[in-house]
């Protein structure tokens, strides 16, 4: 250690500011690869969208795809590949058409897959929603045949697809899926559906959000995990919050007043046997609620992390700097918890267009709701109406990490010159053939505005959109400095930014987009779509994408690498740029 020291006396350290990661992304699926189809093996058909790409710490991605469609129909599911293996190639996990897994003594296929699916930070258990056609026959005390079963989570434990919760609680014979007490009041009753995307996590539990209906018929929601494999498989799920509990941690007040309770409960997000969720007592007006904490196991105590009140860090603001908004895709590592966030009284407008493409029942209810196109034309007609509407979004709004084990909260960007808006909107849920919105249970088409976040440790990665209108994806490698988030992709770039088909070059980045689980282990997932007009051409171009952030190097790794003894990765290799090989 003398002689080390001896030899560094006369070096003159120069310790750069932090310099823009130079990341080099690869290709984990892109509109040249071909979507395999356990169905139909002979199909060829190219993907052409993804959403919601999630990966593990060990650079295993899943994501949801789909074809155009052609001879043999579209196909359409989840699926993986293990990008730490170089010939590695995608592979089908669920698609619509494929058979769902027990119980299912219809031989019932999957219909739809209507969330992203995520994968468990240090497993290779996956979760994902699915739409089904009736799973399962039985009979009531009358004799009367029944079929139940249309909405499920799959994971994939023991090696292949199984069913982690299913709408079958009503049934004697399946009493591990029915909504556990006290959530409700009655045995066997099901869940009726599982809104958002259910959590993988410690290597066999799901946590979820559900939907149901107590013995009386009245609508309840909740936060709910679920042990996959203990009892074979046979466990009822475990409450941690639900509508009409008591909030936590509530002011000793006058006895004869009534406590205030969950009104609404969010998909949560879970690691390391903790599971955190927003809850709130009134989605739409929150006065009370926040973000909290339960424990896998006996202890079904909740700490909250943050509340609706709570000051907002180093910021004045005349209108009041209190938290009065939070938002609901939290991402968690066990530790650390990353979350959108609003204060202050005011607010901006923003317009929104119905989509484009989609289901047609879905899109013809968002034209519905608009203006009409001129006075007196049919307003059953979704072609006569606008498709514009406009919604108000605060004006302060920023993003957050909670440190759970210090208690220290950190603004980690807030809507200032640079930043307008970390809200983005999208039109989504179900509609009936006509574009009438279905029950409560099952999510009825609306509008919906989510904030996209995803953290390591203390770095952050979110999406925002710039006041010159540019959006992008921006990195934070920890929170605790005062540097400035870096734009890792913005819409000002162009597809060969991001990936090396020709076809790509040329190409505007049009969509970007990251989930709650797309970042562990130095490993960021993303999905991108680009557009252009190539020699009189409108192209286009999509794909789930892969990069590792490496993270900025020690004093002690600094003094290393100038002395010349750093070795590389063993297992890939990694340059001090910031880029990787696979």
């Amino acid at each position: 250690m003398v002689a080390l020291c001896a030899a560094l006396a006369g070096v003159a350290w120069i310790y750069p500011a932090a310099a823009e990661p130079v990341l080099t992304w690869t290709t984990v699926v892109n509109n040249g690869v071909v979507a395999p189809d356990p169905t139909n093996p002979t199909s060829a058909q190219l993907f052409n969208s993804y959403s919601g790409s999630s990966v593990n710490n060990d650079a295993l991605v899943v994501f949801r795809g789909r074809t155009q469609g052609g001879e043999t129909g579209r196909v359409s599911g989840v699926f993986s590949r293990d990008m730490s293996v170089p010939a590695a190639s995608v592979q089908a996990i669920a698609v619509v058409g494929g058979t769902v897994p027990e119980p299912n003594n219809l031989t019932a296929t999957f219909t739809e897959f209507p969330s992203l699916p995520r994968i468990d930070a240090g497993s290779t258990l996956i979760a994902t929603r699915g739409q089904t056609k009736p799973v399962y026959t039985y009979l009531l005390p009358d004799n009367t045949e029944t079929r139940v079963g249309t909405t499920g989570i799959y994971t994939t434990t023991g090696g292949g697809l199984t069913t982690g919760e299913q709408k079958l609680g009503m049934v004697l014979e399946q009493s591990q899926f029915q909504v556990p007490q006290p959530a409700v009041n009655g045995n066997q009753l099901p869940f009726e559906q599982f809104p958002g995307a259910p959590a993988a996590f410690d290597g066999k539990y799901i946590a979820f959000k559900g939907n149901y209906a107590d013995a009386d018929g009245t609508a309840l929601t909740g936060v709910f995990y679920r042990d996959l494999l203990s009892n074979n498989g046979k466990e009822v799920a475990v409450p941690i919050a639900y509508r009409g509990m008591a909030l936590p941690n509530q002011p000793d007040n006058d006895p004869t007043t009534a406590a205030i309770v969950f009104g609404s409960t969010s998909p949560p997000s879970a690691a390391k046997g903790k599971v955190v969720f927003t809850g709130l007592d009134n989605e739409e007006a929150p006065t009370a609620g926040g973000i909290y904490m339960g424990k896998v196991g006996t202890d079904r105590s909740l700490t909250t992390l943050v509340a609706i009140g709570d000051t907002v860090p180093g910021v004045t603001n005349g209108t009041g700097n209190a938290l009065n908004l939070i938002g609901e895709g939290l991402s968690f590592d066990g530790r650390y918890m990353s979350f959108w966030g609003a204060w202050g009284a005011e607010k901006r407008t923003v317009t929104l267009n119905c989509p484009a493409d989609g289901n047609v029942a879905v899109r013809n209810f968002c034209a519905l709701q608009t203006p009409l196109k001129e006075p007196g034309l049919d307003p059953s007609v979704p072609s006569n109406h606008t498709g514009v509407t406009t919604r108000e979004v605060p004006v302060h709004q920023g993003i957050f990490q909670k440190d759970t084990l210090t208690g220290e909260l950190k603004l980690v960007a807030q809507t200032d010159s640079k930043y307008e808006d970390f809200l983005f909107w999208n039109f989504s849920g179900n509609a009936g053939q006509d574009g009438n919105v279905v029950t409560e249970e099952e999510e009825g088409a609306r509008w919906r505005s989510s904030a996209f976040i995803a953290s390591d440790g203390q770095k952050v990665v979110f999406k925002a959109l710039e006041t010159d209108n540019a959006f992008g994806l921006y990195l934070d490698r920890d929170v605790s400095d005062l540097t400035d988030p870096f734009a890792l992709l913005t819409s000002r770039m162009f597809g060969e930014a991001l990936d090396s088909d020709s076809r790509a070059a040329g190409l505007s980045l049009t969509s970007l987009g990251i989930e709650r689980d797309s970042f562990r282990n130095g490993w960021l997932v993303i999905n991108a779509s680009m557009e252009g007009i190539i020699n009189g051409e409108a192209l286009g171009w999509a794909g789930v994408y892969l990069t590792q952030v490496v993270p900025e190097p020690s004093s002690v790794a600094l003094m290393l690498l100038a002395l010349g003894i750093l070795v590389g990765s063993k297992r890939r290799q990694i340059r001090h740029t910031g880029e990787f090989s696979l």
